[in-house]
């Protein structure tokens, strides 16, 4: 008998996205061997909603037209039972055919006009809108039969939350007008209208009460079943945090590949920030066999496979368990299974070594989304974030999220340092929490503009946390500035590492702070001077503004006043990148717990288990690391694993759980270190210590 916990061992999974002629030449016995050979313990296939790939007898609901008399979805759902599988029926409910939609108008997404919304990509069909009887009717009967008739665990609904703008349907006008008094707003991120913020919760309190609908629909007809919303456009922090704990087992975000100008550590971000809100929930990344670009679309081709692979594996090292999806059953190119079944390998072997183990780091970088998301209600990009991500991964520093409203006492007390990477947002009360944690001996690293505005976006005359940072607003941020720089003044350790520089690249958005007594100032704003003419290019004042101010009390405090993060992202600079791991370095106190010495880019994650410590070194070591698609990875240079023993550790032993073989560690002056060679894509270190 299946039990409600099934999601914690349904930990790699293979996503089947039919096409709709499929089931005309559907090859069951290739997708059984893949399962197999990939060592999936779940799948994923498609069921319903836009589509039905299986006998369906609701009206209106779309059978594929090549099913004829067969059963394409219950016979995939039979061949991976028989491999002993999880399986999860995905829907899609996002649009309907035309003859649903003349007959049910009442379920279509409509503009602001009130004319009925046809899909962007596929004439003929029609976008639905979540609030009407098509999603809380019509949806919840797809799955109520779908978990009747097969033997699934799950539904799994992909673009659920239907037209992604602000529908005008008559449900969705009388619902938001009787729950809020407001009438639809006719512009989106519009803060100006009273309606817009109301709108943003509103949708997000109805698409919540939606999943729970769901949710109690399948556990009615199989208490071990469950309603997964795919975390696409949406996140874990974006819902009702008590409807999380209640009805998710497990997140799922559709975050299938990265495109443009994005590292291969986007991939492990995404179990760090799901982990930063609800630590005690399984990740899953949803990772496409094919390329991802957000001006173009080719979801039936193939990715290189060291793309694919690389993006699994750094998902997995930083705790995201590893789903791969194939859209379009016919494989015209094949060239992705190997890529699936060497990462999918990888997982398996290590899942069990790293069992019982937790994910630590002495530092946590706050995400402040939750709050810039209730102002706008969009999806945001957050380059002072990738920056100092970018940075702290080139130092080889390991580190946690916290989501900003989850910043408590108790979720601060395992980390020593805390990083506000520009943390604008911050309510009184929040203020207060990072306030007495500095008090009790933690370090703070702020930049830019953090604790400026209250949490409704409305701007304080002083920094929320001016006492803490040691420094008072004189001038809000001007920019953006061109030719800025930053001179090194005064004696401190965040100078070092510069090579006899007396003054580097600044800013490009800058605030005027003046420092508090009891602080120092290692670095001034250069005055602004001409960029242009070339002959004009020189300074005519002294540096004068703080540029970077530090404090030493319980804790000690670096504070930025200026988007240093964004500029390291946009310009990478190596400078910037020295500034912030020097920054964090020197509120540490010391050298990190953790470390790995050597040249390179890797990227590192920590688990603790009672007996020693288990480290993961991921290989991002590659000429196309900072613009996909990565064709080749280079082998790390050798590297030098370095951990603190706790004061009572007696001696040290070292197992590479990779490699499958024994290592020596070197114990001295109360570290032991590991060296480590032929460090290829990935490499997990198992130290082991006695105490008595």
């Amino acid at each position: 008998m299946r039990t409600s916990d099934w999601p914690r061992t349904a930990t790699r999974w293979t996503q089947l996205t039919l096409a709709e002629d499929d089931p005309a030449h559907l090859d069951l016995d290739f997708w059984t061997s893949v399962m197999r050979d990939s060592r999936s313990n779940a799948a994923c296939i498609s069921a319903g909603g836009y589509i039905a790939y299986y006998p369906t007898r609701i009206p209106f609901h779309h059978r594929s037209t090549y099913l004829g008399d067969t059963d394409a979805f219950g016979a995939l759902v039979e061949a991976a039972r028989g491999l002993g599988m999880h399986v999860m029926a995905r829907v899609d409910p996002h649009a309907v055919h035309a003859d649903a939609a003349q007959a049910h108008p009442e379920w279509l997404a409509r503009d602001a006009e009130g004319a009925p919304i046809e899909h962007w990509s596929y004439p003929g069909i029609w976008l639905t809108c979540a609030f009407t009887g098509y999603h809380r009717e019509f949806i919840t009967e797809v799955a109520r039969e779908i978990v009747r008739e097969y033997d699934v665990d799950a539904i799994f609904a992909n673009r659920w939350e239907g037209f992604g703008g602000i529908s005008h349907s008559e449900a969705a006008q009388r619902g938001f007008r009787d729950d809020t008094g407001f009438e639809l707003p006719k512009r989106e991120n519009d803060p100006g209208n009273p309606a817009w913020p109301a709108y943003v919760a509103w949708r997000r309190r109805r698409l919540s009460e939606l999943v729970a609908i769901w949710d109690a629909a399948v556990k009615d007809l199989r208490p071990h079943a469950r309603f997964i919303p795919n975390l696409g456009a949406f996140a874990a922090r974006d819902l009702d945090a008590d409807l999380v704990r209640r009805v998710y087992p497990m997140f799922v975000v559709d975050k299938q590949g990265r495109s443009g100008i994005e590292a291969p550590w986007a991939a492990g971000r995404v179990a760090k920030r799901s982990r930063g809100l609800f630590p005690d929930r399984p990740i899953g990344l949803i990772t496409s066999v094919g390329p991802e670009h957000h001006q173009h679309r080719w979801k039936d081709a193939v990715a290189p496979s060291e793309e694919v692979t690389t993006w699994i594996v750094d998902g997995f090292a930083q705790g995201a368990f590893p789903w791969f999806t194939k859209f379009n059953a016919t494989v015209s190119d094949p060239r992705w299974v190997p890529a699936i079944v060497e990462a999918f390998g990888l997982h398996a072997r290590l899942e069990p070594e790293l069992a019982g183990t937790t994910v630590t780091a002495e530092v946590a970088l706050l995400d402040p989304t939750r709050a810039a998301q209730l102002r706008t209600g969009a999806a945001l990009t957050y380059p002072d974030e990738d920056g100092f991500y970018q940075a702290l991964v080139e130092a080889r520093i390991p580190f946690e999220f916290i989501a900003d409203q989850a910043l408590s006492a108790e979720r601060l007390r395992p980390y020593k340092v805390l990083v506000l990477a520009n943390a604008e947002q911050l309510s009184d009360a929040q203020c207060e929490e990072i306030r007495a944690y500095v008090a009790a001996g933690g370090g703070l690293v702020a930049a830019h503009q953090s604790s400026l505005y209250d949490e409704h976006g409305e701007p304080r005359d002083a920094l929320g946390l001016a006492d803490v940072l040691g420094a008072d607003l004189v001038e809000p941020t001007r920019g953006p500035v061109k030719n800025n720089y930053i001179a090194l003044t005064g004696e401190h350790p965040l100078n070092a590492g510069f090579g006899g520089a007396k003054r580097i690249i600044g800013g490009t958005r800058l605030l005027r702070v003046a420092a508090r007594e009891g602080t120092e100032v290692p670095f001034r704003f250069v005055p602004d001077f001409p960029d242009l003419p070339m002959e004009e290019l020189y300074a005519r004042e002294a540096p004068d503004a703080p540029a970077v101010i530090t404090r030493e009390g319980p804790g000690r405090v670096v504070y930025f006043p200026f988007d240093l993060g964004a500029i390291f992202w946009e310009a990478l600079q190596a400078d910037h990148g020295r500034l912030i791991a020097g920054a964090v370095r020197w509120a540490l106190g010391g050298e990190p717990e953790v470390t790995v010495r050597g040249p390179g880019l890797a990227d590192l994650a920590v688990r603790r288990a009672d007996d020693g410590l288990a480290v993961t070194v991921v290989n991002l070591n590659n000429p196309m690391t900072m613009r996909g698609a990565l064709r080749e990875t280079i082998p790390l240079p050798p590297q030098t694993l370095s951990v603190a023993l706790p004061p009572d550790a007696q001696g040290a032993s070292a197992r590479l759980l990779v490699g499958d073989t024994d290592a020596t560690a070197a114990v001295r002056d109360g570290r032991v270190e590991v060296e480590l060679t032929d460090v290829e894509r990935i490499e997990v270190v198992r130290l082991t210590w006695e105490r008595p």
